[in-house]
């Protein structure tokens, strides 16, 4: 627990908060690059504060791309500046911008760093990468889109999420391409809406963030620990309920966002974009079933001396999540009184 809420990492997590909202307030492109450099300055030591040989590497990894990325996002609004003094669309300046903040992000095509470094994370900074490290790049985006290349870009991230996540043995190699497909749905909310985009990303960040509690409580890795693993029925059952809701299945809370995505894309006709992007939801649900049926269905032998004793007020708080998770089509019939 020390671990958790040293004043170092305090300190570092304080200055990561701060640099998202100097890049996000800030009036210039240089502002926003500023911030960026911040930001990559002080998630650098959360990665490696702990002592493993995996975390130091995945830091050096870490730096190496988002460094490359801001190079490429500064050396194109220098450009932008110097070339054009105006600030009229121009198509090439648009999509250098865009490339570097999606490899800021760690979105397809520029993915590859993204499970690589993910896999020599602990939880919380798994969950700060795939959440809050994405606010900075996916806001700066919507300044300054490129429509006609982020279409490709969702196509790209949908089916790249669904299929990289295939045949990971990893849960946090698999928590990063879950997380590559719901940026494709995320990169489309932001394009209706900005308010859509805060509500998909508010409930995102809330379904991992059980989850990633739940797997740091429990200490797991990989997907044969759950089966091996003789859990308690509730921990099996809050699994079921939030991998679920994560992949998008109807009765639960995370299909919300993604119905009015959806609404939204029938209403403009963009039939073949929602094919595409139900199909790869499929795939993810799919793989959410592969997990989830192998540690509801392996009973291995009970072990005397192995008890998973949660502290009571922890299984309440997730128990009790997981319930809002359920209840969530209950709530959404209140957006339509």
């Amino acid at each position: 627990m020390y671990y958790l809420f040293n004043s170092n990492k305090m300190f570092f997590l304080f200055i990561l908060f701060f640099s998202t909202m100097i890049s996000i307030s800030s009036n210039s492109w240089f502002g926003c690059w500023i911030g960026l450099e911040i930001n990559l300055l002080s998630f650098i030591p959360l990665i490696s504060i702990s002592n493993n040989l995996l975390a130091s590497e995945a830091s050096l990894k870490y730096f190496l791309t988002q460094s490359i990325a801001s190079m490429n996002f500064l050396f194109s609004i220098l450009i932008k500046m110097i070339l054009m003094k105006n600030f009229e669309m121009n198509n090439f300046i648009s999509i250098m911008i865009n490339s570097s903040l999606l490899m800021k992000m760690g979105s397809a095509p520029f993915h590859f760093w993204f499970p690589n470094i993910s896999e020599g994370l602990s939880w919380f900074n798994n969950f700060i990468l795939m959440t809050w490290q994405k606010i900075t790049p996916l806001i700066l985006l919507s300044y300054y889109m490129n429509f006609n290349f982020l279409w490709f870009i969702i196509i790209m991230n949908v089916m790249v999420g669904a299929i990289g996540g295939f045949n990971q043995t990893s849960l946090r190699k698999l928590m990063a391409f879950s997380s590559i497909n719901n940026l494709g749905w995320m990169i489309f909310s932001l394009m209706i809406s900005e308010n859509l985009w805060m509500f998909y990303f508010l409930l995102y960040s809330f379904l991992i963030s059980i989850m990633f509690f739940l797997f740091y409580n429990l200490n797991m890795f990989f997907i044969n620990q759950l089966f091996i693993n003789n859990m308690n029925f509730m921990i099996k059952l809050n699994l079921l309920i939030n991998f679920m809701s994560l992949g998008g299945l109807p009765p639960f809370l995370g299909f919300l966002p993604k119905w009015i995505i959806i609404n939204f894309l029938m209403m403009n006709k963009f039939y073949f974009l929602t094919f595409i992007m139900m199909m790869s939801s499929l795939i993810t649900i799919y793989f959410y079933i592969r997990i989830i049926y192998s540690s509801f269905m392996f009973n291995y032998f009970k072990m005397k001396w192995f008890k998973i004793n949660f502290k009571n007020k922890l299984m309440n708080f997730i128990n009790f999540f997981s319930l809002i998770s359920i209840m969530g089509m209950i709530l959404s019939t209140f957006l339509f009184i």
